[in-house]
């Protein structure tokens, strides 16, 4: 929906929303417009500021005006292998990239070429610990997503949709050990199961989700 269609202020300094009415946006209402068209805690909305619509119980602002209480959303649209697949692979060449500037940063200060060569091994030894780092971090902060994700609209969230602990960011991203383990078929587990769960999903009990669309 083009954010031209929007008057994100109204005189009174308000945030609108657009609201969908059968189907359709309408609007933009105000809060207390929003209040006289009845809305209900499961109606989409959408700000300017947003990049899609929201239930409006995910909204803070609505929730605290209109008193409406954060309802759990069944997940029910699942990102797909491909998507989890290049995820990945943006992931691995940005962190591929910052260890690159590392190495040069490297080469550039020592000058001896033995030491630059333990330094280049040691720079992608360590850089598989780093990404699960990444991950751990990343996947249990308030965006759900590494960087990868992020870009294909994409998140990591527990069974009932909500945003996962540092300790089952920790389970989930050691136990992709054994999707690599079973030469690499935990993986494929997300081509047999409607939730589109790795193997290493299963043991974390985790879903990897996609945007809501309308």
């Amino acid at each position: 929906m083009p954010t031209s269609k929007f008057h994100t202020l109204k005189p009174s300094g308000e945030t609108s929303y657009l609201l969908v009415i059968n189907g359709k946006p309408e609007g933009p209402y105000t809060v207390e417009e929003l209040k006289d068209q009845q809305i209900k805690f499961n109606d989409f909305v959408r700000s300017a500021e947003m990049d899609d619509y929201k239930e409006a119980h995910e909204v803070a602002e609505l929730r605290e005006l209109l008193g409406f209480s954060t309802q759990h959303i069944i997940p029910q649209y699942f990102a797909g292998f491909d998507q989890r697949l290049l995820a990945s692979m943006l992931d691995w060449f940005m962190i591929f990239c910052v260890f690159i500037l590392l190495g040069f940063i490297a080469i550039l200060l020592v000058k001896d070429n033995q030491t630059q060569i333990i330094i280049a091994f040691s720079l992608l030894g360590i850089m598989p610990l780093v990404k699960i780092i990444y991950h751990i971090i990343m996947e249990s902060s308030a965006k759900q997503a590494t960087y990868g994700k992020q870009i294909l609209k994409i998140k990591v969230c527990d069974m009932q949709g909500e945003r996962i602990s540092v300790g089952r960011s920790v389970c989930r991203n050691c136990a992709k050990l054994l999707s690599v383990l079973t030469l690499f078929t935990g993986y494929l587990f997300s081509f047999f199961n409607r939730q589109q769960q790795c193997l290493h999903d299963m043991v974390a009990k985790t879903l990897v989700i996609k945007d809501r669309l309308i």
